[in-house]
């Protein structure tokens, strides 16, 4: 089992991030939670959460956040400091669970990837 502290960013009604949940507890791994809609996530924050993701910045927008559709996102290029805002503005267009695992962060999509870490 894992032995690098764990903290899982999360919106607690969100599915995904419920199995996430569910199977740390089934493993008894102890971890941190951050419902980032009560806990604001700041500029900075989430910038260093994008960059340590090592992925395209606009790949951590949720293209099913009725947001994405409204705003006509799909058809824009956006520099990394424009989606850190647009998500902050509108949480929902933010991919989820993200987790921190020691030095590795990653999108626990699906949330059976967490298996692979904590074993």
């Amino acid at each position: 089992m894992s032995e690098k502290k764990i903290t899982i960013y999360l919106k607690p009604t969100c599915t995904t991030c419920k199995k996430a949940v569910a199977i740390l507890e089934e493993e008894g791994v102890d971890f941190d939670r951050i419902d980032y809609y009560k806990q604001k996530l700041s500029k900075k924050e989430l910038t260093g959460l994008i960059k340590k993701l090592n992925i395209n910045p606009k790949d951590i927008l949720r293209k099913r956040a009725t947001e994405y559709s409204e705003l006509g996102l799909e058809q824009k290029k956006l520099t990394l400091s424009e989606i850190v805002n647009l998500v902050l503005k509108y949480p929902d267009l933010l991919v989820r669970p993200i987790v921190i695992c020691g030095e590795e962060v990653f999108v626990a999509r699906p949330a059976e990837k967490l298996k692979n870490i904590i074993s």
